[in-house]
């Protein structure tokens, strides 16, 4: 594994990270997702999402989360000892995502914990703060895990 990986050790509580990437959202790809994973009308029809709660077409909320991992991992993951996650703790979609939407994701480190049982692995619990061009759009907490480095 390249030494200039970001490893276990390479995080802390209170550490912010924001990345370079940007991820510009189409409305064919809201409705291809929505075909397959979450076909309901504010997600396939623009003239039906008109009369619903979001006012318009918009994302899924888990495709909203597949594009956050989709910057993390090209901002973050792919560029450190990633060994997987341990799980999503909250997922918090606070503001439709439309198409022409450019998202950007900040992360912050909050807490780390290195345990007794596995001197392989660290986990590092982080919230990820996702924006479009004006707002915050989603939040959620997950854990993932990080390779210690050796000696």
């Amino acid at each position: 594994m390249p030494p200039d990986l970001l490893h276990f050790e390479d995080f802390f509580a209170g550490q912010k990270l924001a990345f370079d990437g940007r991820y510009e959202v189409t409305r064919e790809e809201i409705v291809a997702f929505a075909r397959e994973y979450d076909p309901q009308p504010h997600h396939l029809d623009d003239d039906a999402a008109k009369h619903t709660m979001l006012g318009g077409l918009a994302a899924s909320g888990w495709h909203v989360c597949a594009m956050a991992m989709r910057l993390i991992v090209d901002g973050m993951f792919g560029k450190a000892a990633s060994a997987g996650g341990a799980g999503v703790d909250d997922c918090r979609w606070l503001k439709p995502v439309r198409p022409g939407d450019v998202l950007r994701l900040e992360v912050e480190v909050l807490e780390t914990r290195a345990p007794a049982s596995r001197n392989d692995i660290g986990f590092v619990k982080c919230r990820w703060d996702l924006f479009n061009q004006i707002e915050q759009v989603a939040s959620l907490v997950s854990t993932p895990m990080f390779l210690r480095r050796k000696g």
